[in-house]
């Protein structure tokens, strides 16, 4: 019996243990209370956390309660709990700490810096550094790496997909801007196109429409790439334009406009070699409209350039 009494203790003191080493409960009950805005219930909770005890569960959301976290409301016949607004927190949540999350919700998607929230709440660094620390554990913000200074924090609302401007979008991984993919990826644009022209010099139609029935929309080079299964991340309609517009300005694709609007391409016979501007990182950076002298990317500070160079 007494054994069974400490057992039962020593699970209700390990309520905050870490699930997957990095996270514990109560961040992952807040994380899928941001997910589903409309509420989560009893059931869901033991569905997507199988490992927690009902009386560890019940204790875990009776302390988020206390803390204003959620508000408790019925539906259906069950019991719901909704993620509360976290700028109305009952408790657990001050004035600066308020103010701190208004300046980052502001900031949207493109994200804010720790130096330019500090300017804004007029906070010093100390206690600044403790409020961020609370939002992130809470899972009301979240801090992004920015290709443009990796040194520097970025904030946002934890529920945001950060801009591209701030991830540099499907050319980088963490920081990185992945060369080989973006070589696979212009290759195999090409060679769809390549195949498209090579199987119209058997058509018996004339030369304007066996012309025309060579050009592809970028749709349909995105289907191609994506049935290939050589990308990792979800490619879109503008992504592929970036790659099949390097094409074009090396001189292997030729681009017109369809009565819609949209794009069409046609792989073509190149006349010259390739433009210098092609050759260097900066044809193919996402965010080259936002580098100048006093920008967010320089060329001075360009770590892509002094490789390139070296």
């Amino acid at each position: 019996m007494e054994a069974e009494s400490n057992n039962l203790q020593e699970q209700n003191t390990n309520t905050s243990a870490k699930l997957d080493g990095s996270e514990t409960v109560e961040q992952k009950i807040i994380a899928l209370a941001h997910a589903r805005p409309k509420g989560i219930s009893d059931k869901d909770l033991a569905i997507e956390i199988p490992d927690l005890q009902p009386a560890q569960r019940a204790q875990i959301i009776n302390k988020l309660l206390s803390q204003g976290y959620f508000d408790l409301f019925k539906q259906a016949g069950s019991l719901f709990y909704r993620l509360k607004d976290p700028t109305k927190l009952a408790k657990g949540a001050d004035n600066e700490e308020k103010v701190v999350y208004r300046i980052i919700e502001e900031a949207g998607n493109k994200g804010i810096w720790n130096r330019d929230i500090r300017f804004k709440s007029n906070l010093m660094h100390a206690p600044l550094k403790k409020i961020l620390k609370s939002l992130e554990t809470k899972k009301f913000i979240k801090v992004v790496k920015s290709v443009a200074a990796s040194k520097k924090k970025v904030y946002m609302l934890y529920n945001l997909e950060p801009d591209e401007s701030v991830t540099g979008g499907a050319w980088y991984q963490d920081q990185d801007f992945e060369t080989e993919f973006v070589d696979v990826l212009n290759q195999q644009c090409y060679r769809f196109l390549e195949q498209k022209r090579e199987k119209m010099k058997s058509c018996n139609a004339g030369p304007i429409a066996a012309r025309n029935m060579t050009f592809a929309s970028s749709e349909e080079v995105l289907k191609f790439i994506s049935e290939l299964g050589i990308s990792k991340v979800k490619l879109f309609v503008n992504d592929i334009e970036m790659i099949l517009n390097t094409l074009v300005y090396d001189g292997k694709v030729e681009q017109t406009l369809a009565g819609d609007g949209s794009n069409l391409y046609r792989a073509i016979q190149p006349l010259l070699n390739s433009p210098g501007l092609i050759r260097t990182p900066c044809g193919l950076c996402p965010v080259r409209t936002q580098c100048r002298d006093d920008g967010p990317v320089t060329p001075v500070k360009c770590q892509y350039i002094k490789d390139w160079l070296e």
